[in-house]
């Protein structure tokens, strides 16, 4: 369930989406990623995430700490109500220079053209530089032009030693909650026509629901401050997988619809060709 360089394994993912108004930075989404990667490439790898904001920085991506966990919390709270899909709905739905920085295990670049990024690869370390396909840089800028590309470069002991990745932004659309789930393990671009199988947990939330609405979340006593104020109080999910196929795609939910708490209204999102 996601975009990598090189041949991969990915499995186990959790993927989530808040909608939450800070107290500082106005009404922002929050995203939370991550998996079980195996590296099946001869040198390093990456996975790539499009993310429907035109303002991303590294200052945007927050630091899970101790709470390595956090996301597996979410699934904790989910699982007991959450079924698996019976079936889901349809939708078809100036280059900035790249930012290259750490965080936690990955060398992140950032691009709002993705034909910008092999002129940084040079700044990534060289047992995390991957090699890159010219034309699935140029399905992200074609598929994706409203979108910041991020390229998290790992090695396989980086992989293994992982914590959720943890990003907020202004999304694009404040009134769409939509997480990247396209999927393509062999980097080359994803077959947009393709069935792929699934292994994942879809969750989402929204500090405008009723106080009895989702699953509570319990976190850390020793959370950070600064990171409690991104996360929610309590969570929604649905776990796609046990053999389970899907057309290629992101996921994607209304607001209004995720504040009914109906996971039958998630929908498979296919980028457009502009």
């Amino acid at each position: 369930m996601c975009i990598s360089t090189g041949e991969a394994a990915f499995s186990g993912t959790i993927v989530y989406c808040g909608r939450r108004h800070h107290r500082v930075h106005g009404l922002v989404h929050v995203l939370g990623y991550q998996n079980t990667a195996v590296n099946l490439a001869d040198g390093p790898n990456a996975m790539l995430l499009h993310l429907p904001t035109r303002q991303l920085t590294p200052r945007h991506f927050l630091s899970a700490g101790r709470a390595g966990g956090i996301l597996h919390r979410m699934v904790a709270a989910v699982e007991h109500v959450a079924a698996t899909a019976d079936g889901i709905a349809w939708m078809s739905a100036e280059p900035q220079p790249v930012q290259v920085f750490d965080h936690d295990v990955y060398t992140v670049l950032l691009a709002d053209d993705p034909t910008a990024v092999p002129a940084a690869l040079w700044q990534v370390p060289p047992h995390r530089r991957p090699d890159l396909d010219p034309d699935l840089l140029h399905f992200y800028a074609d598929r994706f032009p409203d979108h910041t590309i991020a390229v998290c470069c790992f090695d396989n002991a980086d992989a293994q030693r992982a914590k959720p990745l943890l990003l907020w932004y202004p999304p694009l659309d404040p009134d769409r909650l939509t997480v990247p789930a396209l999927d393509s393990h062999t980097g080359k671009a994803p077959d947009l026509h393709a069935t792929v199988p699934v292994d994942h947990w879809v969750l989402f939330s929204t500090d405008e629901a009723p106080s009895d609405w989702g699953a509570p979340v319990a976190y850390p006593g020793d959370m950070r401050h600064r990171l409690r104020a991104f996360l929610p109080t309590a969570v929604v999910g649905r776990h796609y997988g046990r053999g389970q196929t899907l057309p290629n795609g992101d996921f994607t939910i209304s607001h209004r619809d995720l504040l009914t708490g109906d996971l039958d209204r998630i929908e498979r999102l296919q980028p457009t060709r502009y």
